[in-house]
């Protein structure tokens, strides 16, 4: 199999969820790393030494109970776990071989590389679809021209599946939107500032069934831009989507670990330990 890190996307006529698919990216696909990392809450250990290589180009799909630490190792890779005053964290996390969280690597520029979908959709509401876009240039500070900015609302929002929904009413409000497509125009506005990275936290576990399939297809048509690392509670959609699952587990009262990580498939039809096969069938969690 070609090593994602490097390919070139072929021009082929596929079409993505709003339209012709996007020019293939013109920076490689980053791949992000942590090693030995753990954290804290105060004295609390949460995570002990997990250490994880997300692919470039790959959708790596973060499983298991509630309260093992998932969504707390989704956050501190992109420096989100330090926000909280009583938080600690050790270990690296590496984009590309250099770690986020060197003193000389700022917070705004990990932020910038590595994007961030939250489990309910926050458009910001008192913008419009367009302006929701367009956010991300002025928390940045980067600058366009008129015709840049529509190229690049028409770009990600075609990035997020919404574009023939929306492309007659950009400046209705963003909060006007459904639920799903409110979810669809967070990923165009992450897309933006063209993340190298995108972490999603249960993107769709707010959603029904119909939004869900679309954020699905929009995720895979995704990977060709960004490597993805999502959080999910849904073992069938772990299995639809992701190339890669690491199986989070806390024991009572330890921190949380990986119990094992490898291909999707190979991890739900044939997993190598006993917990694994036990929860991704269903018989805890």
């Amino acid at each position: 199999m070609t090593d994602p890190a490097t390919a070139v996307i072929p021009d082929l006529p596929l079409t993505t969820l709003g339209g012709p698919m996007p020019a293939a990216p013109t920076t490689p696909l980053a791949e992000l790393e942590a090693r030995s990392v753990s954290c804290w809450f105060g004295d609390r250990l949460v995570l002990d030494r997990v250490s994880l290589t997300m692919r470039a180009g790959s959708i790596t799909a973060l499983i298991g109970p509630s309260g093992c630490g998932k969504s707390t190792f989704l956050r501190t890779l992109n420096r989100m776990h330090e926000l909280v005053p009583s938080a600690k964290l050790a270990g690296e996390v590496l984009l590309d071989g250099e770690d986020i969280y060197a003193p000389d690597k700022k917070l705004t520029d990990a932020r910038r590389e590595i994007g961030m979908v939250f489990q309910k959709p926050n458009p910001f509401p008192a913008m419009s679809i367009r302006e929701n876009v367009l956010a991300g240039l002025r928390l940045t500070g980067k600058k366009a021209s008129r015709s840049e900015k529509d190229e690049l609302i028409e770009h990600c929002l075609r990035l997020g599946g919404l574009w023939n929904e929306v492309k007659d009413r950009l400046e209705a409000p963003g909060g006007g939107l459904s639920g799903g497509q409110q979810q669809r125009l967070c990923i165009a506005r992450s897309m933006a500032i063209k993340p190298r990275v995108l972490l999603m936290d249960e993107p769709c576990s707010a959603l029904d069934p119909t939004s869900t399939r679309v954020i699905e297809e929009t995720m895979k048509e995704l990977a060709q831009e960004v490597t993805i690392v999502i959080v999910t509670h849904n073992m069938q959609q772990a299995a639809r989507v992701s190339d890669e699952c690491a199986f989070f587990l806390a024991a009572q009262g330890t921190p949380g670990v990986i119990v094992e990580h490898g291909d999707t498939e190979a991890m739900f039809t044939n997993p190598q330990d006993q917990r694994t096969h036990d929860y991704v069938n269903g018989r805890f969690g």
